[in-house]
């Protein structure tokens, strides 16, 4: 599928209770720029039509992010992941602007070291009735595309239930793709994992 075709949606409207009182989203990487602008920066080389999912009383400015940044706010970002999902997923449903789109990359926030082949690469292979989902080493990552005529089951996710369901449900339209990119895995889940590079282990220091 072409890149044209898929639009990237970078979920950044949780809470990171695991991270301490500071807001994980505007925690600052080695070279400077925040978590969250990090994470979008990367997913904009790759993509050319992108969505950053916030909560509705953020201030994008203060995220790290552009003016220009495509901004979905979401209502219901305090009812958890699924809420927040299925909010940012009926957005997109309804924006007359992605109707030739035909897949879903759901990105997170806090991943900015995924490298750019692999994010092309699991494009190329999206298609409008698949789940794609890279795999490092026997464990799955992220992002994971979904093609849109899976888009109603993820507008209809509640509460704090994610997409795992989803996958479950769909057995037969997941598509699970090899990659050597130890960055599909890395999240910064605590502080100590700020300095973290894609050299190192995910989880390590």
């Amino acid at each position: 599928m072409s890149s044209s075709n898929v639009v990237a949606l970078v979920m950044a409207a949780g809470y990171s209770r695991r991270f301490g009182e500071d807001d994980k989203r505007c925690a600052t990487l080695t070279d400077g720029r925040s978590l969250l602008a990090a994470s979008v920066a990367n997913a904009e080389q790759a993509f050319p039509i992108l969505r950053v999912a916030i909560r509705e009383e953020d201030d994008a400015t203060l995220l790290g992010l552009a003016e220009s940044t495509p901004l979905v706010r979401l209502h219901q970002a305090h009812l958890g992941l699924g809420a927040s999902l299925a909010d940012a997923m009926a957005a997109l449903s309804h924006d007359a602007r992605l109707k030739s789109v035909e897949a879903v990359a759901i990105l997170l926030g806090d991943m900015p070291w995924i490298q750019q082949e692999t994010l092309l690469s699991l494009q190329r292979i999206a298609t409008r009735d698949t789940i794609v989902r890279p795999c490092h080493e026997g464990k799955p990552g992220h992002p994971v595309i979904f093609g849109r005529m899976l888009w109603p089951a993820l507008e209809a996710l509640s509460g704090h239930t994610g997409a795992k369901e989803i996958i479950r449900h769909n057995a037969a339209h997941y598509r699970e793709y090899q990659v050597q990119d130890v960055g599909t895995l890395m999240d910064i889940d605590e502080p100590a994992h700020l300095a973290l590079s894609t050299h190192a282990t995910p989880g390590g220091a």
